[in-house]
């Protein structure tokens, strides 16, 4: 397909309803479905969560029913695929409605892979995890399309100057930077529990590892089995590795030599203004817990066993 065509179907979410007379002529029009009718995207890469402003959504749902209609494709089997609409037919569910407005438009699977991308990309809270498999998905559908995916590291950036490529052009409608693109869509060689900590670095959510993209990158490119014995040595240390342990540990792994030995002796390595920490081999105190407590868990318990220790103490001394 031509860049132009491609352009046209990259459109942002205000652009995706016309208006009645352009619907007429297009012969889209808005129809009330069932919810049972409408299946979501297959491997949508944004999360419906249950948070503050889906409470707030759910209340205008109620209140005033769902004000702009959701986009649907017609399938094969007479069902409709969701491609802009997941948070409304969430919400509608919750308020307790079962029909949701819905613009029908026909569309292949590349043209709805960009549109469903384009319309949340612009999204003001994205989790890296989304922003990750929604920059994958919509640059792999416009590879099919035809465009040049010359680069897949960052010494092919010089090729940009040779003419454009379909990572450049993702960049250019998502309103990032090219590089930008390539970090995050490292993000999805990350096993699931690492990457859920790349997330927690927006979330913040207490009591949870969090781990900042530029070191998120880097331990992307380690094997399956070199994250896994990481998040190990993440759990015992109750830490996620600096930047520089991240960039480290890359380059043991790109000289076949991250061993787990390799892993821990960088994991304990101290980060600069890090708090002075005091360690203790888990072996000497496991068996006082049940097998799969969690590190932390651990530790609260030794500091409440000490605290009543102190209070003993000094009742004895009295």
């Amino acid at each position: 397909m031509a860049g132009s065509s491609v352009a046209g179907l990259l459109t942002e979410v205000d652009s995706l309803f016309t208006t009645q007379a352009e619907r007429e002529t297009n012969q889209e029009v808005i129809v009330h479905l069932s919810l049972d009718e409408i299946s979501d995207f297959p491997n949508h890469p944004y999360k419906v969560r249950m948070d503050e402003s889906m409470v707030e959504l759910v209340d205008s749902v109620k209140l005033h029913g769902v004000i702009i209609p959701a986009l649907v494709r017609p399938m094969p089997d007479g069902s409709y695929q969701m491609i802009a609409g997941h948070r409304r037919k969430f919400a509608t569910e919750l308020a307790g409605v079962q029909t949701l407005p819905c613009i029908v438009r026909k569309m292949t699977d590349d043209e709805a892979i960009i549109v469903m991308v384009g319309s949340n990309v612009q999204r003001v809270k994205l989790l890296p995890s989304e922003r990750a498999f929604a920059y994958k998905m919509r640059l792999d559908a416009m590879k099919r399309q035809g465009y040049r995916a010359d680069l897949t590291s960052a010494n092919d950036l010089q090729k940009l100057i040779q003419g454009q490529t379909s990572r450049s052009s993702v960049a250019k409608e998502m309103g990032k930077s090219h590089e930008t693109i390539r970090l995050y869509i490292c993000l999805t060689n990350l096993i699931p529990e690492l990457l859920d900590m790349a997330d927690n670095a927006v979330l913040k959510e207490p009591d949870k590892l969090q781990i900042a993209l530029r070191p998120a990158v880097e331990l992307s490119y380690l094997t399956e089995i070199e994250q896994r014995h990481l998040l190990e040595s993440m759990q015992v240390e109750d830490r996620t590795p600096s930047h520089a342990q991240a960039i480290k540990m890359r380059e043991y792994s790109e000289k076949g030599k991250l061993t787990v030995e390799v892993i821990e002796s960088i994991m304990q390595e101290e980060k600069p203004n890090q708090v002075e920490q005091f360690k203790m081999p888990k072996s000497r105190i496991e068996k006082f817990f049940a097998p799969g407590t969690p590190v932390q868990q651990m530790e609260d318990t030794i500091v409440k066993a000490l605290e009543m220790y102190r209070k003993r103490q000094r009742d004895r001394a009295r």
